[in-house]
């Protein structure tokens, strides 16, 4: 019989007496791939029970090939489950009205080459319908948010890998979504566009958004998730917030101002005389400046100097529009049938509506009528030229009636030059004779 850690009752606790909605629920998820034949190949999810809820930050962690992005692909409904379920926004993964709430960057940005960033953007906006004022605001505001503005109309193909994920970026919070999906977003920056990224997800949720990051850069994960699992498997091997998981019980830090030798060993003889089992100080060093802060000083300190780069710049404040997920009211159910009939009866009007164009059109008739009026006559006034011309052999004598046999006449004067030509070829050898 196995006895719970105290971490694991803990944790357990917490997800019971969390109160906030799921907003992703997968039960006993399994998916196992198999091969030409049906037999199973890989089991890449294994009874998988996990929940997201509103306004969580989840990391989701594991090795290669542990069941992270086939478990995100299940999420988004590119995939099918072999066995158990997947709900998001409470409806399956094939209900389309919750695609519009979903934000997803890919672990690869495939973007079309010759389109550039906000060309990208305002295609992916017109994919979910947003009006042209809309996208034309959301694409500046996320332009300069990545800080890719002064890029914004180079095409993509020429952009860095860093880059073209910064766009990636924009792309996946174009509509604004409740649930934003991140598969190794950090890939390919450096290590301004990493820290940018974390803000971002910070902020992000602190104006209610749900967040699923998936990452094999653990740090990244450790700065800003609120919970994690970690895969192995297809399983989870461990979970809970970074507190419970990373907090090491067998060590206890003391943090103090600058110590001379003797304070060192004072202290140190405290603790070997009040501790039992022989403790005492086991390291004494002076603290480190971590490497990312060193190079963001380095950084922003060249960019107060003013100096020149042909790459991105800083980037600027969150968008705006990226309001809180309780302000974002989907259109589901009843007012998404109402939304259809309305349409349809917009469409069912179309034919009244088109009765003026109709008028306009029999009104513009007459001038094209007159035209075919006019080409009618001219055709008419030439055929009776030619039934008079034809009634003219009744009056007149047989030599005048020649005229109206000009094919005749060509014959017979095509024949008379021709006879020329040929008696002049004829005399030419008896000159030269």
């Amino acid at each position: 019989m196995s006895v719970a850690t105290p971490e694991q009752s803990s944790t357990a606790q917490n997800a019971s007496t969390d109160t906030r909605r799921p907003v992703v629920a997968c039960q006993q998820l399994t998916k196992t791939f198999k091969d030409f034949w049906m037999r199973d190949r890989a089991r890449a999810v294994d009874k998988l029970d996990l929940v997201v809820r509103e306004k969580e930050i989840f990391g989701l962690l594991g090795p290669n090939g542990s069941g992270k992005s086939t478990t995100i692909k299940l999420i988004l409904g590119l995939l099918k489950p072999t066995s158990g379920r997947v709900m998001v926004f409470d409806k399956p993964t094939t209900h389309v009205a919750t695609k519009s709430r979903i934000g997803y960057l890919p672990e690869e940005s495939y973007l079309y080459p010759f389109l550039n960033a906000r060309e990208t953007l305002d295609y992916y906006g017109k994919l979910f319908r947003l009006d042209a004022k809309t996208r034309a605001n959301r694409i500046d505001e996320l332009l300069e948010m990545v800080g890719l503005t002064h890029a914004q109309f180079r095409p993509v193909r020429e952009y860095s890998k860093g880059m073209q994920r910064r766009i990636g970026i924009a792309q996946a919070l174009i509509n604004d979504p409740d649930l934003l999906i991140l598969d190794e977003p950090t890939t390919g920056l450096d290590p301004i566009g990493t820290r940018q990224v974390k803000d971002l997800i910070l902020e992000l949720g602190r104006r209610g958004k749900s967040i699923i990051l998936s990452s094999h850069l653990l740090t990244d994960v450790e700065d800003v998730v609120d919970r994690m699992v970690i895969l192995y498997g297809g399983k989870i091997r461990g979970e809970g917030t970074c507190e419970e998981l990373l907090s090491s019980k067998e060590r206890t830090t003391i943090e103090t101002d600058e110590l001379d030798d003797a304070t060192i060993a004072e202290i140190d003889e405290v603790i070997r005389r009040r501790s039992s089992g022989g403790k005492s100080i086991l390291s004494v060093s002076s603290p480190r400046q971590r490497l990312e802060e060193l190079f963001l000083g380095i950084v922003e300190k060249a960019q107060a100097d003013r100096m020149s780069t042909s790459g991105v710049t800083k980037g600027g404040e969150t968008a705006s529009f990226l309001k809180s997920a309780a302000a974002a009211a989907p259109v589901v159910g009843d007012e998404l049938i109402e939304s259809l009939l309305n349409n349809t009866d917009e469409s069912t009007d179309t034919p009244e509506q088109e009765a003026p164009q109709a008028e306009s059109a029999d009104e513009a008739a007459p001038v094209v009528e007159s035209t075919e009026d006019t080409d009618s006559g001219l055709i008419s006034e030439l055929l009776n030229d030619s039934d008079e011309v034809a009634d003219e052999p009744v009056t007149h004598s047989p030599e005048a009636s020649a005229p109206t046999e000009p094919e005749h006449k060509s014959e017979e004067y095509d024949e008379s030059v021709i006879d020329s030509l040929l008696d002049g070829s004829d005399e030419e050898p008896e000159n030269k004779g």
